[in-house]
């Protein structure tokens, strides 16, 4: 029991602060038949710290499993995504003071503290974007793209998705600040750097400016919002949807499944035709030409019940007009409505393949045909004998 009392009272002075430091306490513990060398004393100093911050983290995750298993998605969400950088995080501060205790020089115990607090600084940030990412994916599970009407939904899912890069991006840019503010020389020479940052940044916003240009396009695309994800649009004349929008460009998919990679920067210079800016719903125009005989109440009559047959018609628009009058045929236009780009091109095909089969039953000589008239009809008759 004596020994163990003069060991605790080694121990104690170690870390009290009118102690005369780990100098005395080796010392101390030398002097009585007890010798460690500093190497394995400060292993196994380490060893003993992980193991109860292990066990204390533990511990710790069991409860707030249980706390949380009553309560919504975000939070048993966050316990779970988070147990491993919490992990680290608990050891960062739980190290540094072994690094306080354990037999190393001035020069090791100083390294060893700058890594740790580096590595705190990464785990902050890590755990920041890991609760950001959490929230928004929790927030956005709100929202359906494959609904019906998914305005409401790609307005939102738009501005996380941009909004979320660009957190991405500042997290980073203030956790290698942070880093950087950790080392003496970048505090000693940070009024210099001031000083220079004037040229330095003229220099640098010349070199990264389309990347700075899309950036700042971003921000102001999630704001304004003139495009969102799966917008139908036509830009350099070709048709798609609006596949992803991430920090510097934009995925367009075409068609025919073809993807078109543009600037952000591109949406708020140029023009471009957003199909469903408003709403889903779009009115799609079939042309029929036709002759002058055809009549135009038998045409309107079929378009309209073709349209009502349809499972893809919306039951808002149709119409059939007259819109022209041409050397041999009339044009007639048929405006059609859906409830979204996709079913528009189908109904519009439809339109066309039952109509073209009703002219062609019911009034064959509608169709449009090349008229000829010959006045000298036995010269005529002899030109084609021969």
């Amino acid at each position: 029991m004596q020994h163990f009392l003069q060991c605790s009272t080694f121990s104690f002075a170690a870390v009290h602060p009118n102690s005369r430091g780990m100098p005395d306490l080796i010392a101390n513990i030398r002097a009585s038949g007890i010798w460690l060398p500093n190497w394995l004393a400060s292993l196994a100093i380490f060893g003993v710290i992980i193991a109860v911050t292990l066990f204390a983290h533990r511990l710790l995750f069991q409860v707030l499993t249980r706390i949380v298993a009553s309560k919504d998605l975000f939070w048993r969400s966050m316990v779970s995504r988070l147990r491993r950088p919490v992990r680290w995080a608990l050891l960062v501060p739980t190290l540094s003071f072994a690094v306080a205790i354990a037999p190393l020089s001035d020069e090791q115990a100083r390294v060893i503290s700058h890594v740790l607090l580096l590595c705190f600084i990464v785990l902050v940030a890590s755990m920041v974007r890991t609760v950001k990412h959490i929230w928004m994916t929790v927030y956005l599970r709100r929202f359906k793209l494959d609904a019906e009407d998914n305005l409401l939904a790609r307005k939102h899912v738009t501005q996380s998705r941009i909004i979320d890069r660009v957190l991405d991006v500042i997290i980073v840019i203030i956790a290698a600040s942070a880093c950087l503010m950790t080392f003496d020389a970048v505090r000693q020479y940070g009024v210099s750097l001031l000083a220079s940052a004037g040229v330095a940044g003229i220099v640098l916003g010349l070199a990264l400016q389309p990347v700075l240009k899309n950036l700042f396009a971003g921000i102001q695309l999630a704001i304004t919002q003139p495009i969102r994800i799966d917008d139908a649009v036509l830009v350099e004349g070709e048709w798609g949807k609006v596949e992803e929008i991430t920090s510097t460009y934009v995925v367009v998919k075409i068609w025919d499944w073809r993807r078109m990679i543009l600037p952000l920067s591109y949406f708020m210079e140029k023009p471009f035709q957003n199909w469903t800016r408003e709403t889903a719903s779009l009115i799609g125009t079939v042309m029929v030409y036709l002759d002058y005989t055809v009549p135009v109440a038998a045409v309107r009559h079929k378009a309209e019940e073709i349209a009502r047959a349809s499972k893809l018609w919306d039951g808002q628009v149709i119409n059939v007009a007259v819109t022209d009058f041409r050397d041999n045929v009339m044009e007639i236009r048929i405006l059609v409505s859906a409830s979204n780009s996709g079913r528009v091109f189908d109904i519009r095909c439809e339109m066309r393949e039952k109509l073209i089969d009703f002219i062609q039953r019911e009034y064959p000589h509608a169709l449009p045909r090349l008229r000829a008239d010959l006045k000298d009809e036995p010269s005529a008759q002899r030109m084609a004998a021969e």
